[in-house]
C-alpha cells in the first residue's frame, strides 16, 4: 500500500478496523407490515482461523460464507471460506500478512485483496478451487481493491491509477482484464458491487471534487449519477438483477444520513432508521430484501432488515451493543458484524 496515497491508506486501515469486527449471518423473520423489535434467533459461533476476531463480509445462495479471521497470536488476518461441511478453511494471502475477502459468487469464486510480499502494496485477487489466490493487478498503481464478483466472473473494484494520482473504479475479466470505469468528473470513484446483468454501482466525486454521489455504470450507458436524498453525499453498496440499488445519502441539509433503495420507476426511496439519525444500506438480496445497519434510539447500533412490507427491523446483537448487516443472499440469509457478549471480541456467527 502506498505510503503517500491517503484514499488507499483510509481503504485498509478501515479493512484492520473490520478485524475487530466479525460477522453475524442470519435469517430475518419478517413480522407483517410493522417494525418489530429485535428478532431472538439461535447463534452459532462460526469460529476463527485462531485469532481473537473474524468477520464475514458476504454468502452466496448455497450457504458459503466469506471474510476474514485474525490467525493464531493475531499476527496476521487471512481471506476465509466457511461451509457447513468444511468450517472455515484459511485462503492464504498474495504474500503479505493482512488480506479479507469481500465477496463470493455462486460458483464459489471469492475476490477481495490482499498484501503482497513484503506488505509493500494491496492488491486485489481472485480465488477458486482451482487456481487458488490470482492477483489481479491494479490500473497502474501500487493498491488496488476488489468488492464484488457476478456470476459471470466479473469482478469490480477500485484501483490507484498510474503515478498512485487518483482512485479509480474498475471492471475486471478474464478475457479483458482490468478497465477503468472513470468517475463522474472528481478524481475517485469505487465500484462497490456488481449485479448478474453486469450493472455496477458504486459512488465517485463529481466535479471539483465537492460532493460525492451514487452511480451507475453499464457498457451501454457508461457512468450515470443517482442523485441523492437532497444532500451533498450518496454512495451505492449493491444491486441486484432487477437493478434495485441501495446505499446511503444525505438528506437535505447534510443534517444525517439514511439508507436508500432506488428503482428506474420509484427512484430513491429513503428507508427511514431503527430510530436514530444514522442509517445504511449495505445489500439487496434477488427478491428486494435489504440490510444494513442503523443506529437505535439509545445510540447503538444494529443491523436491519427492510422489506416494503415489513418496514425496517432491528436485528439485534449477538449480545454486545453493536451489529451491522453487510449481505443477503435469495434464501434470506444475512451476513453482517456484532459484538459479542462483553463486547470482548467480534466472531462470524450464523444467525439461525
Amino acid at each position: 500500500m502506498p505510503h503517500h496515497s491517503h484514499a488507499a491508506k483510509f481503504v485498509l486501515g478501515h479493512a484492520r478496523v473490520l478485524i475487530a469486527a466479525l460477522a453475524m449471518v442470519g435469517l430475518c423473520a419478517l413480522a407483517g407490515g410493522a417494525m418489530a423489535a429485535p428478532t431472538p434467533l439461535t447463534a452459532t459461533d462460526l469460529g476463527t482461523l485462531g485469532g481473537t476476531n473474524s468477520g464475514a463480509t458476504a454468502v452466496n445462495a448455497s450457504g458459503q460464507v466469506v471474510g476474514f479471521s485474525q490467525t493464531t497470536g493475531n499476527a496476521a488476518s487471512h481471506p476465509f471460506s466457511w461451509t457447513e461441511n468444511e468450517g472455515m478453511v484459511d485462503l492464504g494471502t498474495l504474500g503479505g500478512t493482512f488480506g479479507s475477502a469481500t465477496s463470493v459468487n455462486a460458483s464459489g469464486q471469492v475476490v477481495g485483496f490482499s498484501q503482497t510480499t513484503g506488505d509493500a502494496a494491496s492488491h486485489a485477487f481472485s480465488w477458486t478451487r482451482d487456481e487458488g489466490m490470482v492477483d489481479l493487478g491494479t490500473l497502474g498503481g501500487t493498491f488496488s481493491s476488489a468488492n464484488g464478483v457476478n456470476a459471470r466472473g466479473e469482478v469490480v473494484g477500485f484501483s490507484l491509477t498510474s503515478g498512485d494520482a487518483a482512485l479509480h473504479a474498475f471492471s475486471w475479466t478474464v478475457g479483458r482484464g482490468m478497465i477503468d470505469l472513470g468517475t463522474l468528473g472528481g478524481t475517485f470513484s469505487q465500484a462497490s458491487a456488481v449485479s448478474a446483468t453486469g450493472q455496477v454501482v458504486g459512488f465517485s466525486q463529481t466535479t471539483g471534487n465537492s460532493a460525492s454521489h451514487a452511480f451507475s455504470w453499464t457498457e451501454k450507458e457508461g457512468m450515470v449519477d443517482l442523485g441523492t436524498l437532497g444532500g451533498t453525499f450518496s454512495s451505492a453498496s449493491g444491486v441486484n438483477a432487477a437493478g434495485q440499488v441501495v446505499g446511503s445519502s444525505q438528506i437535505t441539509g447534510d443534517t444525517a444520513s439514511h439508507a436508500f433503495s432506488r428503482t428506474t420507476s420509484g427512484g430513491m426511496v429513503d428507508l427511514g432508521t431503527l430510530g436514530g439519525p444514522f442509517s445504511f444500506a449495505s445489500g439487496v438480496s434477488p427478491n428486494g430484501q435489504v440490510v444494513g445497519q442503523s443506529q437505535i434510539a439509545n445510540g447503538e447500533v444494529h443491523g436491519f432488515c427492510w422489506t416494503p412490507s415489513s418496514g425496517m427491523i432491528d436485528l439485534g446483537t449477538l449480545g454486545g451493543t453493536f451489529s451491522t448487516a453487510s449481505a443477503t443472499n435469495a434464501t434470506g440469509t444475512i451476513v453482517g458484524q456484532s459484538q459479542i457478549t462483553g463486547n470482548t471480541a467480534f466472531h462470524a456467527t450464523a444467525w439461525r
